[in-house]
């Protein structure tokens, strides 16, 4: 079972909002989330797998692919015994959703995908090479730099940078460089969303400075009839730590509009 923590609205009938980090992150990054969105909802922060303390990428008996990784994922709330979540899932986190939306899209009442990936340009395609060519003779430290600067080049874009690189330090190499290699897949989490999650509300938050994600998911994403799109102005690919009262604002007006009628609507804020 994955790293967890559920964190209970006063409401014990509210439902509960699912929380996925990106890349060498790990569920702290969602710390301007959390204790805005549990005022309304519960909220489970996960640590996917080679993150925190869930299992490393090498512990389990069959190849790590993004199959597995959901299965996990599903594992982890079936076990909570959560039927249905709004998800959450920035940067790698979104890809991992993606494919949950091709896999189990009946478990996913409605998706905030923030810094969302759908395919990745030539220019991040030939960072991605070049990063395989020379990864067994660097630290991949070096790589997780660099490309934490190439993302996120700016100044605004600091703190988002630091926050990533200071929890990276805390993932080995092992699980780092089983991540890298499922990189080259992500085309393929996003290829049948749109027929097999098309019932499944997303929102879509990007940075407007998100240069090597935000033309490509615009494209990819623009005939899916149940997306919408929220570009936000002087912001990076790391949109929910970059401008957490927007991305929090938004989110909840979406998850409140697509939560069950049934289910009370607390006004804190």
């Amino acid at each position: 079972m994955l790293d967890y923590k559920y964190y209970k609205c006063n409401d014990k009938n509210n439902e509960t909002i699912v929380l996925l980090h990106g890349l060498g992150g790990n569920y702290g990054i969602f710390s301007k989330q959390i204790a805005t969105f549990k005022k309304q909802f519960h909220v489970l922060a996960i640590n996917l797998p080679g993150h925190g303390k869930s299992p490393g990428t090498s512990t389990y008996d069959k190849p790590f692919t993004s199959d597995l990784v959901v299965d996990k994922l599903l594992h982890t709330l079936d076990e909570l015994k959560i039927d249905k979540a709004h998800v959450v899932g920035i940067s790698l986190g979104s890809v991992v959703a993606h494919h949950m939306l091709q896999r189990a899209p009946e478990k996913v009442k409605s998706a905030v995908l923030g810094g969302a990936i759908t395919r990745f340009t030539p220019l991040a395609t030939f960072l991605l090479l070049a990063g395989t060519a020379v990864k067994r003779f660097v630290p991949y430290m070096w790589l997780y730099k660099l490309f934490a600067y190439i993302m996120m080049p700016k100044a605004n874009h600091a703190t988002a940078r630091k926050v990533f690189i200071r929890e990276a330090v805390k993932m080995n190499r092992q699980d780092f460089l089983a991540w890298y290699n499922l990189a080259f897949t992500v085309k393929e989490t996003y290829a049948d969303v749109q027929k097999k999650g098309k019932n499944v509300p997303k929102l879509y938050i990007s940075g407007e400075e998100d240069h090597l994600f935000v033309e490509p998911l615009l494209e990819d994403t623009k005939s899916d009839k149940l997306a919408r799109h929220l570009v936000l102005e002087e912001c990076g690919h790391v949109c929910n730590v970059e401008k957490p009262k927007e991305f929090n604002a938004a989110s909840l007006e979406f998850f409140n509009k697509h939560r069950s009628k049934h289910e009370p609507v607390s006004s804190a804020l």
